[in-house]
């Protein structure tokens, strides 16, 4: 039986709720999903979506790291966007995310009535 362990740092935003910012299970990672609060100041990042988007992928990468992963470990995304009319400059900031992994994770990509917060971006992963 693996082992199933909690993940945390203070390099990320802390949870808005009751879970966990990543959960090891074996030699997998399932991070939950990252919005762009500041983890200093636990406020949104001050911008459009390009801000958002920028800040939600490095909270994503502090919990990777803080898992014993990293970006090019990635094997699924799901991204949430507030406006699929970002979709484009969405897609530009997370193919430079990623532009120095060897592949290219499997993604989803849903326009959602509200995220929380009422920002304009979340990320979740899965990585090994």
């Amino acid at each position: 039986m693996s082992t199933i362990t909690s993940v945390s740092t203070p390099n990320a935003p802390s949870a808005i709720g009751p879970y966990s910012q990543a959960i090891k299970a074996g030699e997998f990672v399932f991070v939950s999903g990252c919005i762009p609060l500041v983890p200093s100041t636990m406020q949104i990042v001050e911008g459009g979506i390009e801000e958002q988007t920028k800040q939600a992928l490095t909270n994503l990468k502090a919990v990777l790291e803080a898992s014993s992963s990293s970006v090019g470990k990635v094997v699924k995304t799901t991204v949430f966007l507030k406006n699929m009319g970002d979709f484009a400059t969405v897609n530009t900031i997370y193919e430079e995310f990623f532009s120095g992994s060897e592949h290219k994770p499997a993604r989803s990509a849903v326009e959602v009535a509200r995220l929380p917060k009422d920002v304009l971006f979340e990320i979740e992963c899965i990585a090994g």
